[in-house]
């Protein structure tokens, strides 16, 4: 036809500017959020947080069950469970988790695991061999390395390994939305071993599971630690393409 310009059907549709904003922005938050470990003490503006939620909560999930429950620990109850939590694994007492933990890390994920390992000591000037230093910055973790806030992530028991892998999307949907919000934020599994404290302390029933937890609040961004971030393989060791 006179006038036109005909495409074919193989040919790619041309690319609205928006999407290829919306798709710069996602691409920068998933590349430069990591996960920090070091924060000020200044609360988060509960309207933030509330934003943080509303963008996590459009997670999508099986069936759209949607199963998380999420606890919000303000700055006092943070630091009430912060040192109790620290107490007991100082103290090694016994612990119980919800969720089993994997039974062996082997291969290529037992690498990765000594690389992140290593490469956190390093930037926080721990030598190898120094078991005392190692042992503090594990015990850390049970403080939420000062974080102000912590989020609790409990699924339903009844919807198993279904509940739990939604729950994991939400938590990092959580990850990247606070990032966006100038928010530091980490996904901490260590505190899930302790599950049946964490029911004590927050009174939860037993048909909840405790997946994990976020410390979250503004980034220390003068602490070292907050220097370190992984490495990520690349998609050709991850994807295998099948045309037939």
């Amino acid at each position: 036809m006179s006038g036109t310009t005909s495409r074919k059907l193989s040919d790619p549709e041309p690319r609205n500017p928006a999407q290829t904003c919306v798709s710069e922005v996602l691409n920068q938050l998933l590349c430069t959020r990591h996960s920090c470990r070091a924060f000020r003490s200044d609360p988060v503006p509960e309207s933030t947080i509330r934003q943080i939620l509303s963008m996590a909560q459009c997670t999508a999930t099986w069936c759209n069950t949607q199963p998380w429950q999420i606890i919000i620990t303000q700055p006092a109850a943070t630091a009430r469970l912060g040192r109790a939590l620290y107490k007991r694994a100082s103290d090694e007492l016994p612990t119980a988790s919800n969720i089993p933990y994997p039974r062996e890390y082997r291969g290529v994920y037992l690498q990765r695991r000594r690389s992140t390992g290593f490469g956190l000591h390093d930037a926080v000037g721990i030598k190898r061999g120094d078991h005392e230093g190692r042992r503090r910055q594990m015990l850390d973790n049970f403080r939420f390395f000062d974080a102000p806030h912590m989020a609790l992530i409990t699924s339903d028991e009844a919807l198993g390994p279904y509940g739990v892998m939604d729950c994991g999307g939400y938590i990092a949907n959580f990850l990247l939305a606070a990032h966006s919000a100038g928010i530091g934020a980490v996904a901490q599994a260590a505190i899930a071993r302790d599950s049946a404290y964490l029911h004590e302390f927050f009174n939860l029933s037993n048909d909840r599971f405790v997946v994990a937890e976020i410390a979250f609040g503004l980034p220390d961004e003068s602490h070292p630690v907050n220097s370190f971030q992984v490495d990520r393989a690349s998609i050709d060791e991850a994807v295998d393409w099948v045309s037939e």
